[in-house]
């Protein structure tokens, strides 16, 4: 299996240990469910965010520990923060698309 960075973004809030807990997974391609959701469970935080590229935005999908979401509000903004952080800080927006729909952070 290829290395998956993680980054564990405390969302809705600017200090350590405060906030709401995420883990964000940026992929290059999709993993199987199965795998997407072993991640999840082994991170054990309310969500886990996995995005991979898809033309010039990215597809988001969200997991629990259990099971995966239709939608989760923290986990979106935790990966917009480490896209425009860590992966492309020259970018000042982002749509994430998702079973809910287009998601513009």
């Amino acid at each position: 299996m290829p290395t998956i960075p993680m980054y564990q973004i405390d969302a809705f809030t600017d200090r350590v240990f405060a906030g709401n807990p995420a883990a964000v997974c940026p992929l290059v391609e999709w993993l199987d469910d199965a795998t997407m959701q072993a991640i999840a469970a082994e991170n054990n935080l309310a969500e886990t965010a996995f995005f991979v590229r898809e033309g010039g935005d990215y597809r988001i999908r969200w997991f629990t520990p259990v099971l995966e979401v239709d939608l989760c509000g923290h986990a979106t903004l935790a990966s917009a923060f480490v896209l425009f952080t860590e992966l492309e800080p020259a970018r000042s927006s982002v749509t994430f698309q998702s079973r809910s729909g287009g998601l513009t952070v």
